[in-house]
C-alpha cells in the first residue's frame, strides 16, 4: 500500500472538541492526523480504510462467488451464454515499453 499525505492535522484536544467533524472527515476518506505538544501521535480512518489496511476486504473472486450465492443468474433472465461474450479474448494491442 502506498503513503498517503494527511489532509487535516489537530491536537488532541482541538480533536475533542470537534470531534464530529474529525469523523466525518475520516469517512468521507480523509486521513486526520492528531498530534500531542505537535507531535504526530496517531492517525483517524474510515473503517473502509482500517479494512483495506488490515486486508479484509474480500477478493474479487469470493465477492463473485457470493454475488452468485446470492442471485440466480437463469431466474434473472441470464445464462452462461449471455455472459461468455462480454469480454474479448483476444491478446490485446500490441505495446512498446
Amino acid at each position: 500500500m502506498y503513503i498517503e499525505r494527511v489532509s487535516k492535522r489537530y491536537s488532541i484536544s482541538e480533536a475533542r472538541a470537534n470531534l464530529p467533524s474529525v469523523v466525518d472527515e475520516a469517512v468521507s476518506g480523509a486521513p486526520v492526523e492528531l498530534t500531542r505538544r505537535g507531535v504526530p501521535v496517531a492517525v483517524v480512518i474510515s473503517t473502509e480504510t482500517w479494512e483495506a489496511v488490515r486486508g479484509t476486504h474480500l477478493g474479487f473472486a469470493d465477492a463473485y462467488a457470493r454475488f452468485r450465492d446470492k442471485y440466480d443468474l437463469p431466474s434473472e433472465g441470464l445464462d452462461a451464454e449471455d455472459l461468455s461474450d462480454i469480454r474479448s479474448a483476444d491478446v490485446g494491442r500490441p505495446v512498446d515499453l
